[in-house]
């Protein structure tokens, strides 16, 4: 039983809502309590409230003295949640203003190099192409030209699914920076994804410039650009005396687009006039990443580029130091690709449908969610499916494994063997979910589908249907809880990915929506990612805020700029 002396009519302990703090071995729970609320009693009428009153009364937001006195001790739940929702604003608020003041930062001080794409070159590279753009497409690339031409650098986030056309715009952006006397440079997660920029940018040159005898890692093409336009692959098992003689021509302004991993943030590289920085696959690079990209040359434009669907509310707040692009249509022809949740009743039936495929000519991925077994996990590891899948499945089949303890080269070795037909069936970890194109491959099976988010099973479901071919995805789960079916069946119902990663923002939080790969992620104490109303409100009024006034320097702003600088991400522009 809890007790409590009574010595005066506001408990502490007892009667009450009752804070829990962590604690630590000696320091017991009654003793945080009566230390924490001695001090919330004695300070809290004493904070400054640094929001402007005109945005805490639009937004019914409670004051911060009694917001700070009720998220301690709440009278009642109510009270609690309107604490929550003041405290929680305001670190949204922070937090966008931070990002916006690092934006001008990065814009105001010193001007970027205006890039346009006159002279012809970009029609000509757009010409050669053996598509035509989708709207979605000739929009954003006009937003793009739009920021490239102007006086200030480029800021840009350029989402779109799988399929939608990212390696295009970013070619035809990379087109122009060079025929502006500019290099360009792109940085991929992985050397699986550099390659297949490498290759795909190439073939996209190949087709409107005459190529010149190829090197392995340097790809030049003559009379496209009144000169020769070279392209190069730069990544951390490329060999040191290959690897220094590269960086010694990209130093010389010989190569003009630079294809990477992050091998291109090392200290030996040196462009000679480096003006766009392309970053892929932006949720698995950090701020510090962007910005050494940024610092290699003199304030290049920058695009990042993502196909995991983020929220647009979500990617305004974690990214509002860049202007928000989104390729929302599919190239015409793209195929919808059948999706099943299989339960374990009918896992032969699923194996057999592979076979089947593979019989007739396709391949397909088998994707498992751990390298090794472990007793506290209940998942079927890679290493072990392989073996069991090889000698007892499909042993008259050609099977590879793929995982990320796997060096560099074994992987990239796998990844060769299944792109050219010398493999059935891929068994992987979720390595695959990023920059793998296999057209033959008809088939993505995923076992233990239960353990991933919806995003991440809608981007490996993004690995097939890239060819002629209607293609599939098996979600096998032995779970058959009531989450487990609801999260599966909206998969199953929905080819959207920014519906889908709306629902994961919903079902599992911003932690694992993202993954412990995400790098960057905003340290939030009560404000959550999921809440969407409040990023609405935050962003409206950072926007507000910003536009009026934006160094903050009117005097009622004062307080409000003073917390920015002490909360915030702060850069060379800091508000204090």
């Amino acid at each position: 039983p809890e007790y409590e002396v009574l010595e005066s009519d506001d408990l502490v302990h007892t009667g009450r809502l009752i804070p829990i703090y962590p604690l630590t071995e000696g320091l017991g729970a009654r003793t945080v309590r009566r230390l924490v609320k001695d001090a919330v009693d004695h300070w809290s009428n004493k904070a400054p409230d640094f929001m402007p009153p005109d945005v805490a009364k639009r937004n019914r937001l409670m004051p911060l003295t009694t917001a700070i006195q009720q998220i301690h001790y709440p009278d009642t739940e109510e009270c609690k949640e309107q604490a929550r929702r003041r405290l929680a604003f305001d670190e949204l608020l922070l937090l966008q203003l931070s990002v916006m003041a690092k934006r001008r930062d990065w814009q105001g001080d010193q001007p970027g190099h205006p890039m346009t794409s006159e002279g012809g070159r970009l029609d000509r590279f757009l010409s050669s192409l053996p598509f035509s753009l989708t709207t979605a497409q000739q929009r954003v690339l006009r937003e793009i030209l739009a920021d490239m031409a102007g006086a200030r650098p480029m800021s840009r986030l350029l989402q779109g699914e799988v399929g939608s056309g990212k390696t295009v715009i970013a070619a035809a952006a990379a087109v122009v920076a060079v025929s502006c006397g500019f290099q360009a440079a792109i940085m991929a997660p992985t050397e699986i994804l550099a390659e297949q920029h490498f290759r795909s940018i190439s073939a996209l040159l190949a087709r409107v410039a005459k190529p010149k005898p190829e090197e392995e890692l340097v790809h030049t093409y003559s009379s496209f650009l009144d000169r020769p336009i070279s392209v190069a692959l730069l990544t951390g098992s490329v060999r040191k005396s290959d690897k220094n003689a590269l960086q010694q021509r990209i130093q010389r302004g010989e190569i003009d687009i630079i294809i990477g991993t992050h091998a291109l943030l090392q200290e030996g590289v040196e462009f000679q006039r480096l003006g766009l920085a392309i970053v892929d696959e932006q949720h698995r690079f950090g701020v510090l990443q962007r910005s050494a990209l940024r610092q290699k040359g003199f304030n290049p434009h920058l695009l990042v580029m993502t196909a995991t669907p983020i929220p647009r509310t979500l990617a305004l707040t974690l990214y509002g130091d860049l202007e928000l692009s989104v390729i929302d249509q599919l190239p015409p022809g793209r195929q919808s690709i059948k999706t099943k949740w299989v339960g374990p009743d009918k896992r032969e039936r699923a194996y057999e449908f592979l076979r089947e495929q593979v019989q007739s000519g396709r391949q397909a991925f088998i994707i498992c969610p751990l390298i090794e077994e472990s007793e506290a996990i209940e998942a079927r590891a890679a290493v072990a499916e392989y073996e069991r899948l090889a000698t007892q499945v499909f042993r008259d089949l050609r099977l590879g494994l793929l995982h990320g303890r796997m060096t560099p080269s074994e992987k990239d070795a796998t990844m060769r063997r299944f792109r050219d037909g010398e493999l059935d069936i891929l068994v992987s970890t979720a390595v695959v979910e990023v920059g793998i194109d296999v057209p033959n491959a008809t088939v993505m099976m995923v076992e233990g589908a239960d353990r991933f988010g919806l995003s991440q099973l809608h981007q490996f479901r993004g690995r097939v249907g890239r060819g002629v071919h209607k293609s599939y995805c098996l979600l096998l789960s032995d779970a058959l809880s009531a989450d487990v079916r609801e999260r599966l069946t909206i998969l199953e119902r929905t080819d959207d990915g920014f519906k889908l990663a709306e629902e994961d923002l919903k079902l599992r939080g911003p932690g694992e929506f993202f993954g412990t790969r995400q790098s960057g992620l905003p340290d939030l104490r009560l404000a959550r990612l999921s809440d969407i109303e409040l990023m609405e409100m935050a962003h409206r009024e950072a926007v507000a805020l910003s536009e009026a006034d934006p160094w903050l320097k009117k005097p009622a702003h004062r307080l409000l700029a003073q917390e920015v600088s002490r909360a915030g991400v702060k850069g060379e522009g800091d508000l204090s």
